[in-house]
């Protein structure tokens, strides 16, 4: 297992549910893969530097996760099809 940085810009307009929606099922598909979520922190709606699909805001998301390498790819499949995600980064923890 190796550790893993989430961060993740979701859609302005999005309710705490949705959100909140969102965030659960990222978490579950870190879990289904035999990972694990060390911690969230949501850092709020902030303002970007330039325009994503149309969206001059977004909320963004951190998170903290344990994950096989292998594990990687079909998870960055899965955070581009979700629509509630506008940019997602994956960055390995040394």
């Amino acid at each position: 297992m190796r550790k893993y940085e989430l961060v993740c810009i979701l859609h302005p307009d999005l309710d705490e549910t949705a959100f909140n929606d969102a965030v659960d099922k990222i978490k579950g598909w870190i879990n289904a893969s035999e990972g694990s979520v060390e911690s969230v922190d949501n850092w709020g709606r902030r303002k970007m530097a330039y325009m994503i699909r149309k969206q001059l805001e977004g909320q963004y998301i951190l998170l903290n996760a344990n994950m096989l390498p292998s594990a990687t790819a079909e998870l960055e499949r899965k955070l581009r099809l979700l629509e509630t995600v506008m940019r997602h980064m994956l960055v390995l923890v040394n």
